[in-house]
């Protein structure tokens, strides 16, 4: 399957000072690298210029997406899950040491560049070392709330205790009703500088024709990825139906296979994606925040079997199964007869995304006190 980089056209009144910006998301699955897309696009729009920085699959689908922009590898968080969902949390515990190591690591990055005057700001995607007091720097999270069971109070802490560090916190939501991230994104009290940029997506709605009865969307860290896509294979590759399987692997090249009705890609960039989608009558995914997103903002109807032993996308999907938007089941659980249950759910439609992000980056354009 041939993958094109999308090319855009920008129009737009520049600004009178350029700055640089490292743009660094995270690398736990494509998330944290797709939702900041828009992003990136929005700062080359009115004139700044952009350093992409993360690792993995990540950084090689930015790299992808903008092969034009200058890029730097930094450190790796090496994040697996556990194959028992319910022995999540305690890996997490053990990498604690792994997990500050590289904090200093990305620190230490970061400060050279800041040092030598490559960048004059930061928007760090839930990277935590990757930020300066002596330049502008954002932290992107949905979670101000971190869901860890029976410890929330402590994780949810830890976490406002680093993002205090940051000059702005911002979170991909609306503030107030019809949000999409509920109690993670918002807070009663809170002690730092928060700006909500609404919903955030890379894509846009298309008007073409039904190619796919279902496409299956993956993404996240081994083994449960790989865990769910033997499933969905097993369940759906002799069902009769027009399915298209995403692997979310990113690889240098687009590798694809047919078996029957079965289509399984390795990944596609945002144009390729964003036409799939729109071709497809129900997604089948992970309930990962930036996934939801995207399918608000492509109004589509949604099965979601959240990651096993990670409270928040459990959090979501039985969240938005209340709300009779999306339906969901335990990864062990999932049938293909369960798909039947979305034609009684409203889907993920109504929602604006990508509202005036450029009000964002006065942050980076404005003389900044010492």
């Amino acid at each position: 399957m041939f993958l094109a980089v999308k090319e855009f056209n920008y129009k737009f009144k520049r600004v009178k000072h350029p700055k640089t910006i490292l743009v660094a998301p995270l690398h736990w699955g494509l998330g944290h690298a797709t939702r900041c897309i828009p992003i990136i696009h929005e700062l080359v729009k009115v004139g700044h210029e952009v350093i992409l920085a993360s690792d993995g699959g990540a950084l090689h689908l930015l790299q992808k997406e903008f092969p034009k922009l200058e890029s730097i590898e930094l450190p790796s968080y090496d994040i697996e899950y556990s194959k028992k969902g319910s022995h999540f949390k305690l890996k997490l515990f053990i990498n604690l040491p792994h997990i500050r190591k590289i904090m200093k690591q990305e620190s230490k990055v970061v400060n050279a560049l800041v040092k030598e005057g490559k960048i004059d700001g930061i928007i760090s995607d839930n990277r935590l070392g990757v930020y300066s007091k002596k330049v502008p720097s954002v932290f992107i999270t949905h979670q101000l709330n971190v869901l860890s069971g029976n410890t929330s109070w402590l994780s949810s802490k830890a976490h406002q205790k680093v993002i205090k560090k940051f000059d702005e916190c911002w979170v991909p939501d609306i503030d107030g009703p019809g949000n999409l991230s509920g109690k993670l994104g918002h807070l009663k009290k809170p002690s730092f500088s928060i700006r909500y940029m609404g919903i955030l997506s890379r894509m846009e709605p298309k008007g073409l024709p039904i190619k796919y009865d279902i496409l299956c969307l993956l993404s996240g860290p081994e083994p449960q990825r790989s865990m769910l896509e033997e499933k969905l294979i097993q369940e759906l590759s002799t069902s009769g139906r027009k399915v298209l399987l995403v692997r979310g692997v990113v690889e240098d090249e687009s590798r694809s296979e047919t078996r029957d009705s079965l289509t399984i890609v390795n990944f596609l960039t945002t144009e390729a994606l964003e036409k799939a989608i729109a071709q497809s009558k129900i997604i089948i995914a992970r309930s990962g925040y930036t996934t939801i997103m995207d399918l608000a903002a492509l109004n589509k109807k949604a099965y979601f079997i959240p990651t096993p032993g990670q409270y928040e996308q459990e959090y979501l999907a039985h969240r938005l199964k209340m709300q009779r938007l999306v339906p969901s089941c335990k990864q062990d659980d999932f049938r293909i007869e369960k798909l039947e249950e979305i034609s009684d759910f409203k889907g993920l439609s109504g929602y604006k995304t990508n509202q005036k992000l450029r009000n964002l980056f006065y942050l980076f354009e404005r003389e900044r006190e010492l």
